[in-house]
């Protein structure tokens, strides 16, 4: 199986290591015919409007809408907010789930941190999840799961069909579960069993 890892900018090279460790194939994601080879998509953190403005130089951005109404795709952080429909401001969007989102919702770099998240369809223990920068959901649409919610309430995973959204940035520790998450019950892909306690 090969998982395409969108590679305009930001933390692509993380998620490709722990794609790796579960027996995918991670490929970087950079023009419209790398599309056409992968089974899934995974869209880092990084800068939002970056990403944005990158993907609508490289006349990325409808083929990645394209893709994302046929095939599952992830997004972290700024991938969260690519994916949206709605981030109260305009810019270059995939635009496919049926959330709102608040950008920068917890501070500047600065107000960075990381917390033990609960999320149910991991299974304990917590999940350490580490916010830079940080989007939130402020509204979800019919049919969007929220999966795991921080002690304020704010919403900072969710799942809608075949799209997988989080606020923050699991590529940024050692724990594979959240991408193991994606590959089986979202993609609905085999892993290699050598990988299951990875």
């Amino acid at each position: 199986m090969k998982i395409g890892v969108l590679a305009l900018q930001g933390a692509f090279v993380e998620h490709e290591k722990l794609l790796h460790s579960l027996g995918a194939r991670a490929v970087e994601v950079r023009l419209p015919p790398h599309l056409d080879a992968i089974d899934a998509l995974i869209i880092p953190g990084g800068e939002s409007t970056t990403i944005g403005k990158l993907a609508v130089a490289f006349n990325l951005l409808e083929p990645l809408r394209a893709f994302a109404v046929q095939k599952p795709v992830w997004g972290t952080c700024a991938g969260m907010i690519m994916l949206a429909k709605d981030i109260g401001r305009d810019q270059p969007l995939i635009g496919v789930m049926d959330m709102t989102i608040e950008r920068n919702a917890f501070g500047r770099q600065v107000d960075s941190f990381e917390v033990e998240l609960d999320v149910p369809v991991l299974g304990p223990p917590p999940f350490h999840a580490v916010f830079i920068r940080a989007p939130r959901v402020t509204r979800v649409g019919e049919g969007v799961e929220v999966l795991a919610r921080l002690d304020d309430g704010s919403i900072v995973a969710v799942r809608q069909g075949h799209w997988l959204a989080t606020a923050f940035h699991p590529e940024l520790t050692s724990d594979a579960r959240f991408h193991r998450y994606f590959l089986r019950e979202v993609a609905g892909l085999p892993l290699r069993q050598a990988a299951e306690h990875v």
